[in-house]
């Protein structure tokens, strides 16, 4: 099942058909450890609609901050290594995918995020910059995974690489977040085959890539367990869980750049670089 944020209301699309849910709060449905026996329930018990999703949609995100992990995967840390080696940082990476720790860090208040095709930005005093597809978690307060859905977060590899201290700056600033277009609800783990996939067009395409979920080094339980060790997550929140894929050296995004990230059952995020 698929949960929708649109100017209507919460949409349920469930096996071809839609359901408005009346009188629901996203905050408060997101934040159910019993998500996918209640939106079953809904499901079955009322009469679908069409046209629920014609108008777009809404970044699915609420009163949730946004997280991420980092080097979750040997392709993030060779280009991690690859990007701060003249800055002598890049053996913190290599000791951070070893590590017990992951590396967390906070990345965006939901005021910040954008939704399925709204604009990212790269930074202005950015020289290098790229897109990181990310399966990305949603996590009630209690810590259970209750969905999951496609994250973009957007990085300058210039800062980061120039210092790793400057992460905050790399990360973390306006519409440097990007989630949707949906929540993928679910009662079973997502299968380990599991593709996440990366286009980017510039008129013509500039650049492609693919990898799996299973080639992420630590489990999702792992890194939710570490997040919540010592924060309270009232709304719940969602964790990007790292990239696998990194594009080349000399490759940088352009203003006006098309992104899409596709992840089996949840769908495609599309976005386009301002």
């Amino acid at each position: 099942m698929k949960l929708y944020k649109t100017s209507r209301g919460i949409v349920l699309a469930n096996n071809g058909d839609h359901f408005l849910l009346q009188g629901e709060d996203w905050d408060t449905i997101i934040n159910d450890d019993n998500l996918y026996a209640r939106l079953l329930n809904i499901s079955q018990g009322s009469r679908p609609q069409t046209g629920l999703l014609d108008n777009g949609v809404l970044p699915p995100i609420g009163r949730q901050e946004i997280w991420a992990a980092g080097v979750t995967y040997y392709r993030s840390k060779v280009g991690r290594q690859e990007e701060s080696k003249d800055a002598g940082g890049g053996d913190f990476y290599a000791r951070v995918y070893k590590a017990k720790r992951p590396e967390l860090f906070f990345k965006s208040p939901s005021y910040r995020a954008v939704g399925h095709g709204d604009k990212v930005r790269i930074r202005k005093d950015s020289t290098w910059d790229v897109p990181e597809p990310e399966l990305t978690l949603v996590i009630t307060a209690s810590g259970k995974i209750v969905g999951y859905t496609i994250g973009n977060d957007m990085s300058s590899r210039s800062i980061e690489g120039e210092n790793p201290l400057y992460l905050p700056q790399a990360k973390c600033y306006d519409k440097s977040a990007a989630i949707g277009p949906c929540i993928f609800v679910t009662d079973k783990p997502l299968p380990e085959d599991t593709s996440i996939s990366v286009e980017i067009h510039r008129g013509k395409k500039v650049f492609e890539g693919k990898t799996g979920i299973n080639q992420i080094k630590r489990s999702f339980r792992e890194l939710v367990d570490y997040l919540f060790m010592e924060t309270t997550f009232p709304y719940g929140c969602l964790l990007m869980t790292g990239t696998g894929i990194v594009p080349p050296n000399d490759f940088t995004l352009q203003k006006q750049d098309e992104v899409r990230i596709t992840i089996d059952s949840i769908g495609t995020l599309i976005n386009t670089v301002e």
